[in-house]
């Protein structure tokens, strides 16, 4: 049963094992997320998250549960019955420590502080999202989220030709090129044909490793001279050997530690480990000892390869490697090492505090007057309309052109205060009077995805996440990352 179980979940979930595996999964199923507020943005987020298998989550939400949102609002039932964030946040701000990640929907300003700082305490992931109008907004706010598996784009392989480990060379003497039948010379895994004529290259030439256009294309040539001809001198259709040539860049890429991956070596983290550092730091310092003694210089062998043309002996000889340590997490992080990833990002605190608020970094976006950072001000400035008159501009369509000249002074008083001397255009601060805090369900369906995308790499801690602020322009269908 437990077997017939296991092949079902593998077949409802084939996709997404493919994207982050069993572990994935498994961080995935045993989460607990808190959403707060199940608007239409709040609604969709969930959908995203609880489709792919979240293990729990709860709502909280303080508005009063009324026959239209339970007609249109799947998560609803006629006896839901909801609580305020504020009211939790007055007498058991402990509620919020027991979760995954917090994603806080359509709060007020004053909310978001006060949660954030309750969530940046107890170092919980916290990530904002609003829709208002044709503009969607996250931020994501978290001390620090560590990445070991970050899935990088096109990562080249680690093979390590150019410092050739003990087995290697070893397995590398049980071939020997000129003394081959023609069926095992045309089953040769091109790493090998590359490493034998790598060896060859070095000895004769007396220099280092190709390295220019021109260095490499003369490799590729020496190589070619090595395809076997029939007996009228015409060359046989190895396409072993022309996959050696045509993967000559990758072959002979260097090895070295990547910048990221040093700069998390040289971090206090890593260098100050006590009972209390997390796991993640203190295999990190295991990789650097590793790389400062038996590695000499280098990150654990990844220990993956690519597929290529070759017998299947010969391709799984070449991938056997010795005995490994059995960890499964050591295991994960050592093949892991080269796409180490720390994402720290700033409270909220910090951002809106007039002392530290990256204000030439926003003087500086909006070098353009239609830039993504204008729709960042004038959500500031909306906020601050609600903090001033407890409710959003334009909510009412006969206060719509008084509204505008308020949420005009928001906007200066905002510009001000953190000095900021930048012009927006009066047609924005029209816009989103007109917008009246709606929350069209396009934008929040495009939120709504996006946000569970994150979600799902803060749960799962594979794949990077945004640092720290998105914004969506539904106007123009463009998107741009801020980090304020």
């Amino acid at each position: 049963k437990m077997a017939a179980t296991k092949a079902s979940k593998e077949q409802k979930y084939d996709r997404q094992l493919r994207l982050w595996g069993d572990h994935g999964q498994e961080a995935l199923e045993s989460a607990h997320v808190c959403l707060i507020n199940a608007s239409a943005t709040g609604t969709e987020i969930l959908k995203n998250l609880v489709l792919p298998g979240i293990g729990a989550f709860t709502i909280v939400d303080g508005h009063t549960v009324t026959g239209e949102d339970v007609g249109t609002n799947f998560f609803l039932s006629s006896d839901s019955i909801g609580k305020s964030p504020d009211k939790l946040l007055d007498n058991d701000p402990e509620f919020f420590h027991r979760f995954t990640i917090v994603i806080g929907v359509q709060l007020p300003e004053s909310t978001c502080l006060r949660l954030g700082s309750v969530l940046w305490s107890a170092c919980v992931p916290f990530l904002v999202c609003k829709t208002y109008g044709l503009i969607g907004y996250m931020r994501l706010v978290v001390q620090e989220h560590t990445v070991i598996e970050s899935h990088p784009d096109n990562a080249l392989e680690d093979l390590r030709l150019d410092q050739p480990f003990a087995e290697f060379k070893d397995h590398l003497k049980s071939y020997d090129l000129d003394r081959m039948d023609k069926k095992d010379h045309s089953h040769t895994p091109w790493i090998i044909i590359v490493a034998k004529y790598l060896e060859k290259w070095l000895s004769e030439h007396n220099c280092p490793l190709p390295k220019n256009y021109k260095e490499k294309e003369s490799f590729r040539q020496f190589i070619r001279g090595g395809i076997l001809k029939n007996e009228s001198g015409v060359p046989e259709d190895e396409e072993n050997f022309e996959e050696a040539i045509k993967n000559i860049n990758t072959a002979l890429n260097p090895t070295k530690v990547p910048s990221m991956v040093q700069d998390l070596f040289n971090s206090e983290q890593c260098n100050n480990i006590t009972s209390q550092t997390r796991s993640f730091w203190v295999m990190l310092r295991a990789v650097k000892e590793f790389m400062l003694s038996e590695g000499g210089g280098s990150l654990p062998l990844r220990g993956t390869i690519p597929d290529m043309i070759a017998d299947s002996q010969k391709f799984i000889s070449l991938q056997n490697p010795p005995e490994s340590i059995s960890e499964k997490d050591i295991r994960l992080f050592c093949k892991n090492s080269s796409f180490l990833r720390l994402v720290c990002c700033r409270s909220l605190a910090e951002e809106y505090s007039v002392d530290t608020v990256h204000k030439d970094k926003i003087a500086s976006r909006m070098d353009s007057p239609d830039s993504e950072m204008v729709f960042y001000l004038m959500l500031r400035a909306v906020d601050r309309f609600y903090q001033q008159h407890s409710r959003y501009p334009g909510v009412y369509n006969y206060q719509v052109e008084e509204d505008i000249s308020k949420l005009k002074l928001c906007v200066n008083g905002l510009l001000q205060e953190y000095s900021l001397n930048v012009n927006i255009k009066d047609d924005y601060i029209h816009e989103f009077c007109r917008y009246g805090a709606a929350e069209p369900h396009t934008v929040a369906a495009f939120l709504g995805g996006c946000a569970a995308q994150e979600a799902i790499k803060i749960i799962s801690h594979q794949f990077v996440p945004f640092c720290n602020t998105f914004i969506y322009n539904a106007m123009s269908q463009t998107s741009r990352t801020l980090q304020l």
